[in-house]
This record gives C-alpha cells, sequence and structure tokens, in this order.
C-alpha cells in the first residue's frame, strides 16, 4: 500500500528547522567551518575568533599583514563563502 503524503525525510528536517529558526544558526556554522577551504590554511591558522551576528562575519587574525590583505579582498571573499555554503549568509566581514 502507497501513500499519497509521503515526503522524503530530508525535506521534513529542512521543514522543522525552518520552522524552529535553526536553518540560518546552521548556515552560519556551515560557513564559518568553510573559511580554511576558502581563504587557506595559512591565514585559518593565524584566525583567532571567527563568528557570525547580524549577518556579518568577524574575524580575529593575530597577524596584522593578513588582516590588511583580507581587507583587500573583501568583496571578493563574502562572494566566495557565500557561494561555499549554497545561500546569502554574510553580507559584510570585519576584520580585527
Amino acid at each position: 500500500m502507497r501513500r499519497s503524503k509521503t515526503q522524503k525525510i530530508e525535506e521534513l528536517v529542512k521543514i522543522v528547522l525552518k520552522e524552529q529558526g535553526l536553518d540560518v544558526k546552521l548556515k552560519e556554522l556551515e560557513l564559518i567551518k568553510a573559511w580554511e577551504v576558502v581563504i587557506g590554511k595559512n591565514v585559518a591558522n593565524a584566525t583567532t575568533n571567527l563568528y557570525v551576528k547580524n549577518r556579518k562575519l568577524y574575524v580575529q587574525l593575530r597577524s596584522s599583514i593578513i588582516r590588511n590583505e583580507l581587507m583587500l579582498i573583501k568583496t571578493g571573499l563574502i562572494r566566495a563563502l557565500n557561494k561555499e555554503v549554497d545561500e546569502q549568509v554574510i553580507d559584510d566581514i570585519v576584520v580585527r
């Protein structure tokens, strides 16, 4: 016997996450995990703190040289990070 209103578990999980408001937080976490992939291991090792708040990615670095380099490529970096998670998660990056 086949039911007419069946849904895939993946779809149900997405619906529940969206209803609970957790889908955005999961995408933010996914973006933070993608930091090393997008930026590279050397810069990721110089990163001391990384978090998302109000659609801004806050990045703390140990190196002022890397900080200046990131400021120069900020627009492309935002685009690459959002592309990595397939969604517009951040609008800006604040480098400290």
